[in-house]
């Protein structure tokens, strides 16, 4: 499965990568919203992390962009961000978002939620 990674630190961007990589996982980065864009629009993805402070675009305006988007409608869109406010929780499950899991995460528990989405995904 497929699975688009985008944060714009750098050190998280790769420790997200690599934990999904290591669960099997095709992952591609993205460092701003400009690219994650460009990338969900030239590829298919199985599934999304976004973080919600982006240069260029906000994660919810990326989020609902793609949701708008026949080809991305269906993919689960996981935020990943530092911002743990109730409101940016229920701005991103009005966008579309799939989960929000706040910074800093446990490597385990942030793994055994896009793995259960992924599932999800595959089955429907």
């Amino acid at each position: 499965m497929k699975i688009l990674v985008v944060d714009d630190e750098t050190p998280i961007a790769m420790m997200i990568v690599f934990l999904l990589t290591r669960a099997g996982f095709d992952v591609t980065a993205a460092h701003d919203g400009r690219k994650a864009l460009e990338l969900a629009t030239e590829r298919k993805f199985d599934l999304i992390t976004l973080d919600i402070d982006l240069p260029h675009f906000s994660g919810f305006e990326i989020c609902g962009e793609l949701k708008q988007r026949h080809a991305c409608r269906h993919t689960p869109i996981v935020f990943v961000t530092g911002r743990v406010s109730e409101e940016d929780r229920q701005r991103a499950s009005q966008v579309g978002a799939a989960d929000y899991i706040s910074k800093p995460f446990e490597p385990s528990d942030f793994v055994s939620r896009v793995i259960s989405l992924a599932r999800e995904r595959a089955l429907s």
